[in-house]
């Protein structure tokens, strides 16, 4: 059976792989970085079930790597610049390649569907191939090697030169490579320490919660505004679905809780598209593309953003109460 410990290993290889040529290189910052990530990958399930046993020390462990990341991330410890081939080369390849870049892009979102769906038919004798309890994740994972196959037969390019060309990626991104993850994990911890609650408190006493109207658009708004303010809807989905979504939508209008966890993702989406915080996904483009203003992703994005969630609010009142 295929389970996601399996494809934490991979990313744990990746990153080890892009630690070893920075350190080749005597780029000690950003090859100490990824090497705290990639014994992160490597090792978590295991200090999980070793704290579960009583076992401190090993999370203790972690968790000064985690701090040994911000710090290093602090120091910005960016790499000399990378050049993948001349411009004239890039340009030369983008022409001779052209639309069929994207289609292993496409490969990626395509693939995961068919295996979320089909994950409960793929079996070997009676052992079904993908676990059952993160089929999305490991579909998720399997595309992305798939893509990678594709992209070589597309591009021709040899296996070893996606080492490095995701290498020059990575340490271009840096630290914002982890926010989605950083962000998400920030969530849960507001949603432990009861910042949901205060949420649900101090909205049930400012809107019209008899109303379903006013519950899906509250529901909806706070997705976008701490989708705006934490940059990562991943941060926003256990605060505002644990304040309003669950005690509003799903406990007191009776609303069906799998929409109104899709919808709110959804709509927090929105939150993204707004909002410098996304560093990783608004601003870093932009320097990635060498664009002369560092909003501009934000500026072409908002009208798609807000027409986005003016149709998630009529899609969300139409589809969580029937």
């Amino acid at each position: 059976m295929l389970r996601l410990e399996y494809i934490y290993w991979l990313i744990s290889a990746f990153l080890a792989v892009t630690a070893m040529i920075n350190l080749r290189e005597r780029r000690y910052g950003m090859s100490l970085f990824w090497a705290i990530l990639a014994a992160a990958f490597l090792f978590g399930r295991q200090v999980i079930q070793l704290a579960e046993q009583g076992q401190r020390l090993p999370a203790q462990l972690m968790g000064v790597g985690v701090i040994l990341l911000g710090v290093i991330a602090s120091m910005r410890p960016h790499p000399a610049p990378v050049e993948s081939g001349t411009r004239a080369e890039r340009e030369l390849g983008a022409t001779r390649l052209g639309g069929r870049l994207f289609a292993a892009a496409l490969v990626i979102p395509i693939a995961t569907l068919v295996l979320v769906l089909s994950a409960p038919y793929l079996k070997l004798g009676s052992q079904l191939l993908i676990d059952p309890k993160h089929p999305s994740l490991i579909a998720l994972g399997l595309a992305c090697l798939l893509a990678l196959v594709a992209a070589w037969v597309i591009t021709g390019a040899r296996p070893a030169q996606s080492l490095t060309e995701g290498r020059r990626l990575l340490d271009t991104l840096g630290w914002a490579v982890l926010l989605p993850m950083v962000l998400s994990t920030l969530g849960g911890v507001f949603t432990a320490t009861g910042v949901g609650d205060s949420v649900s408190v101090l909205l049930g006493s400012v809107i019209a919660t008899d109303s379903r109207v006013a519950c899906v658009i509250a529901y909806g708004l706070g997705m976008v505004l701490f989708t705006v303010v934490m940059g990562n809807a991943f941060a926003a989905f256990p605060v505002i679905t644990a304040g309003i979504g669950l005690p509003f939508l799903v406990i007191q209008h009776g609303a069906d809780p799998a929409i109104v966890g899709a919808m709110g993702m959804l709509t927090g989406y929105c939150g993204t598209l707004l909002t410098p915080m996304a560093a990783n996904f608004n601003i870093v483009p932009a320097v990635l593309l060498e664009l002369p203003d560092q909003y501009a992703v934000i500026r072409a994005q908002w009208p798609t953003a807000i027409a986005l969630m003016a149709c998630n609010f009529l899609l969300m009142y139409w589809l969580v109460f029937r």
